[in-house]
């Protein structure tokens, strides 16, 4: 298809890395770079730009992923700021699905941490193409070649510098440009504006030599031109090793590295150089695969302005000026202000009554959005998160985004009668801002439980309900959010034959319910029905169909704790009906009580949440803390060194984790850290699962 030129000066791209690698320092020196910003603001001094909600200013953390438009040297980059806390994660997972490429920025002392190896292997799963940034070259302990080491060793094999830092630590001044083979001296005075260019210093001249050769290396193993070359010792002109570099980048064969100072103004004006040089436009990436609604054929998308519209949901956030914004990436067609669209994902129509650039929280108006543009529109109701929106004649469904499940829970409840329909409205907004925020009624104790992926995800959660929605609110104590499952193959039947009020009900239902094979969960399926009948005279197929919109629905609720149960497979394998009285609610509901008696029947078990713990802490207290790991029924899974420290990496119940900042500080008198995240659901031991059961039912 022939690409539209106006596309090319499109980068959309986001910034991800480990918490406090400097992610949001480098935006902001983007920002004052392109001229969007005339004075740097810092995240120690609670003014970042990108930071503009109070808990980020005030933890000197990034909670949500902040939007915001830049222009250099004639090309617009779109940047999505992400957070670097893993209880965020859900930020990074859904900017990274409508991102064309990223910047992966790390530490120059700490190198590759938790959280950047997951936000690394989420951009994987999307095939995004990235640049690697050195950050805090300045710093004390500041190592280039060790962090190199330790991408190649735990990301990937294929990254190679494009630029090497003069000195380092308080000598840090600068940085030679591999491609010129120049060095570059940055002008304090100008706040890093402007640079010195000159040969490269003697001192530099071998290591130079070397990184270019490992440069090359990598290069000549993606691109013929350039290895031909090699080989004849041509000379290699600089256009073209660009050229190959920008395409090795954007099939995602390699990655280019580069380094600098956010902080101290340095290589920053230089990574906007390859941002344009070497990241994707909007033409440049595959384009997407999606499905006919009416159909379920497979469809191809591709970048067109003058295409059919649509756009993919990917962030809902509520504004106290201009109610719902919906930010959209819209991959084909147009949008202009005032068109009616269709919400594909629930066939709902909507009319939009104003589109925004969004600048963080500022907002700037504009007439249309077309494809490869990102931007938010007000006046949607019914869309939410990972929804798909077109105009009436184009039935397109884009793949959804699949988000984590929630694993801690707390009772919540209002503090005065007053405060309930406050609270009410508030978490109902919250939900749909946050996909990995839950709220759901304990059928025991008639509480209301707020769910999310760690604690502090929680504590931001109700420091928002009490600031920004004047909810006045008590909580509990964290609980852990656990699931249900099954240990054994059944049949049961399910029978709802009635007459009332003169109108007939009948259905008969058998299933086998049994354990899911691993190989059949996904992401986006934890339980399946199967239908094993194939006679439309046994059971018609619209009442097959309800059979399995009915057990899947009554898996909501489990037998022991009333979790939801998961890793079940149903088949429908018999079943009768009356031709003169038989309705599709007869047969959800017949469905439903086979299901809840085959539940009771199949031995059901507890699943708890199990949490991947990176422990990095210096070697004088490895025991104490393995063995405290230990006690906490935790699995270590590998102990290794870096930089002098020890990083245990061990699988824990979540159970065992309330509290544990706490306690670390205690073992390793503070000298210690650690990230946790969500790694699967497990079956819990039996007296674990004897003891969540009396909790719950209270004897």
């Amino acid at each position: 298809m022939k690409k539209n030129s106006a596309l090319d000066i499109i980068r959309n791209i986001g910034i991800m890395a480990h918490i406090d690698a400097g992610k949001t320092t480098v935006t902001e020196r983007i920002l004052f770079y392109t001229g969007y910003l005339h004075k740097m603001g810092e995240v120690h001094d609670g003014n970042a730009f990108m930071d503009w909600m109070e808990q980020e200013r005030e933890r000197g953390i990034t909670i949500t992923s902040a939007v915001t438009t830049c222009n250099w040297k004639e090309k617009q980059i779109n940047i999505i700021d992400t957070p670097g806390h893993v209880d965020f994660t859900v930020e990074v997972e859904r900017s990274l699905r409508i991102l064309d490429g990223a910047i992966g920025v790390f530490c120059a002392v700490a190198g590759v941490e938790p959280q950047s190896e997951t936000v690394w292997h989420q951009a994987n799963n999307y095939k995004v193409p990235r640049l690697a940034f050195i950050n805090k070259m300045d710093r004390v302990g500041a190592d280039f070649d060790h962090v190199i080491e330790m991408i190649k060793e735990r990301l990937t094999e294929n990254v190679f510098a494009i630029q090497i830092p003069i000195g380092k630590e308080d000598n840090f001044k600068g940085i030679v440009d591999l491609i010129e083979m120049k060095a570059y001296f940055s002008e304090e005075s100008s706040l890093g504006i402007n640079y010195t260019c000159t040969e490269i210093p003697v001192e530099l001249k071998d290591m130079a030599a070397a990184k270019y050769e490992q440069m090359l290396e990598i290069i000549t193993k993606f691109d013929d031109n350039i290895l031909t070359k090699f080989l004849e010792g041509k000379p290699i002109e600089k256009e073209e090793l660009k050229r190959a570099i920008r395409k090795i980048c954007i099939e995602n064969k390699a990655t280019p590295l580069l380094c600098g100072s956010a902080l101290k103004n340095t290589g920053i004006q230089f990574l906007l150089d390859a941002i344009i040089d070497y990241l994707p436009s909007p033409n440049d990436v595959p384009p997407i695969v999606a499905k006919d609604v009416k159909t379920e054929q497979s469809l191809t998308v591709y970048p067109d302005v003058d295409g059919k519209f649509s756009a993919l949901a990917f962030k809902c956030q509520m504004d106290k000026f201009v109610g719902k914004l919906l930010y959209v990436r819209v991959y084909s067609g147009t949008i202009k202000r005032g068109d009616l669209i269709v919400n594909q994902t629930n066939n709902r129509k909507e009319r939009v009554t104003r589109i925004l650039q969004m600048f963080s929280n500022k907002k700037n108006d504009l007439d249309y959005l077309r494809a490869g543009d990102i931007g938010a529109l007000v006046g949607t109701k019914t869309v939410i998160t990972g929804d798909t929106i077109s105009t009436e004649e184009n039935y397109i469904l884009l793949e959804q985004i699949v988000f984590p499940d929630s694993v801690i829970s707390i009772a919540i409840e209002p503090k005065t009668k007053a405060d309930q329909d406050i609270l009410s409205d508030s978490l109902n907004k919250m939900q749909e801002e946050d996909p990995t925020f839950h709220v759901h009624q304990d059928k025991e104790t008639g509480q209301t439980l707020i769910s999310g992926m760690g604690e502090l995800h929680l504590d931001i959660i109700v420091d928002r309900l009490k600031r920004e929605y004047n909810a006045q609110i008590n909580t509990g104590t964290p609980q852990v959010a656990y699931k249900e499952t099954i240990t054994k193959g059944v049949e049961s039947e399910g029978k709802f034959v009635r007459d009332f009020e003169m109108k007939g009900h009948y259905a008969v239902v058998n299933l086998r319910v049994s354990p899911l094979e691993d190989e059949l969960i996904t992401e986006h399926k934890k339980n399946l029905f199967f239908d094993r009948i194939e006679d439309d005279n046994i059971l018609p197929s619209h009442f097959r169909k309800m059979v399995g919109e009915g057990a899947l629905s009554a898996l909501i609720d489990g037998p022991l704790s009333g979790n939801p149960v998961e890793r079940v497979k149903i088949e429908l394998i018999d079943g009768a009906y009356d031709e003169s009285v038989s309705k599709d609610v007869d047969f959800i509901i017949a469905a439903s009580i086979a299901v809840n008696d085959a539940l009771q029947k199949a031995s059901p078990a507890l699943m708890e949440p199990i949490m991947l713990v990176n422990v990095i802490t210096p070697d004088d207290f490895v025991g104490d803390i393995i063995g405290d790991l230990n006690s906490k029924r935790g699995r270590i899974v590998e102990v290794k060194t870096s930089m002098n420290r020890q990083h245990i990496i061990s699988e824990v119940p979540m159970a065992e984790l309330f509290g544990y900042s706490t306690r670390i500080r205690s073992l390793s008198q503070g000298r210690a850290v650690y990230t946790m995240e969500f790694l699967k659901y497990e079956k819990a031991p039996m007296l674990v699962q004897n003891s969540v059961i009396k909790n719950i039912r209270g004897y």
